[in-house]
């Protein structure tokens, strides 16, 4: 919307990662040499942990960006608590070997040849795991089984291991000794510096072909590194919709007050009703970015109406029971279940949001109460 108003070539500030806006602060550039140097040893483990939004995929992207895909298999798995037996029948598919049946030992052999003719064929294996954290301890375990597949005294399967602080305790626990004497290298990503956030926002902006319009105050860097913190996501986050503000009101300059503007209006979205007051920092009126992005708890009542307005269940609905009945008097019993129940599923939705809503309301009663106490 805003990309053509400003003169840019592309969205700056998009959530989803890409490799293509690598930004190189010193802990990126510590984090990247870290990967390159575990590359090369071709053996052994790699992790790279960070808080959520920090970069740890895009900084793994950048490395694959610059290697041969000829010499190197690369299969990546997205953890979701994964099972021992699902997680290899991810990693199965991602490197195009058949799951013939429910056998974990003929899938392990499959898998090894699969790996031994790759690399007979002078390609490694690269197996990426993002979200780590997420594995159970069983699942972690699989991963360093894998790890055990040689040929000719060399490892066939290198792993990448990406996952927020936690895992760095999971590895850290009892159990895991021989994992650990299996990592060849790893990082902690930290988030950026003051200066550092103001020179990556001015980075994504160029590469999206900025020609300084809008321009940002020095006391809007000021203002977002105070909100965000300097994660990187966040920061995205947040500058995508400045530029959404800056465009509706027709702005060509960005200072302090737009950000203080943008980042209220951020955090009163998240937290539905509740004043931006209520969730500030010891030192200003601002909601903070890890209260806004990083808490699941949200209130009841703005997390259902999201929900249900997104999806719009109740159209949906009433869309397909007016389908169904242009099908004409002569339908088939089949058709006649399915009126049965998409009229239950209605009145569970409607039950489910009167619950929600008096759920919200106990909530708010008891938030009012405990602050007429606190007066």
């Amino acid at each position: 919307m805003y990309e053509e108003h400003f003169g840019l070539t592309r969205k700056p500030f998009q959530l989803s990662p890409d490799a293509a806006f690598f930004f190189p602060s010193v802990e990126h550039k510590r984090a990247l040499s870290f990967l390159q140097y575990g590359l090369n040893q071709g053996d052994g483990f790699i992790v790279i942990t960070g808080n959520v939004g920090t970069g740890k995929t895009t900084l793994v992207q950048a490395l694959l960006a610059d290697l041969h895909d000829d010499d190197l298999a690369v299969g990546t798995i997205v953890s979701s608590n994964l099972r021992e037996d699902d997680l290899l029948q991810m990693v199965a598919h991602n490197f195009g070997v058949p799951v013939r049946d429910h056998s974990k030992a003929s899938l392990l052999r499959d898998l090894e040849h699969n790996f031994t003719q790759q690399a007979l064929s002078g390609r490694r294996i690269l197996l990426i795991v993002d979200e780590a954290q997420n594995l159970p301890s069983e699942s972690v375990e699989e991963l360093r089984m894998l790890s055990n597949f040689q040929q000719e005294g060399r490892p066939l399967v290198q792993i990448f291991l990406l996952g927020q602080q936690e895992f760095r305790t999971t590895l850290l626990s009892e159990g895991f000794e021989q994992l650990r004497q299996r990592i060849i290298a790893t990082y902690h990503l930290n988030p950026l510096s003051e200066a550092e956030t103001q020179t990556y926002i001015e980075h994504r902006l160029g590469v999206a072909g900025w020609h300084q319009r809008p321009q940002f105050t020095d006391d809007a860097h000021a203002a977002i590194f105070a909100f965000c913190e300097g994660v990187p996501r966040r920061i995205n986050n947040v500058c995508d919709r400045i530029l959404l503000y800056a465009y509706l009101e027709e702005l060509d300059l960005i200072d302090a007050k737009v950000v203080d503007t943008v980042s209220n209006e951020i955090g009163s979205e998240f937290w539905g009703g509740a004043q931006p007051s209520d969730i500030a920092t010891e030192d200003s009126s601002k909601p903070r970015a890890a209260e806004v992005f990083d808490t699941p708890e949200a209130p009841l009542e703005a997390v259902a109406r999201t929900m249900f307005d997104k999806a719009n269940v109740q159209n949906r609905l009433a869309a397909l029971e007016r389908a169904v009945d242009g099908l004409g008097h002569n339908i088939k019993p089949e058709i006649a279940q399915i009126r049965e129940e998409l009229s239950f599923l209605r009145v569970m939705v409607e039950d489910l949001l009167h619950e929600v809503r008096s759920m919200s309301q106990s909530t708010s009663e008891s938030s009012s109460k405990s602050k007429r106490a606190n007066l």
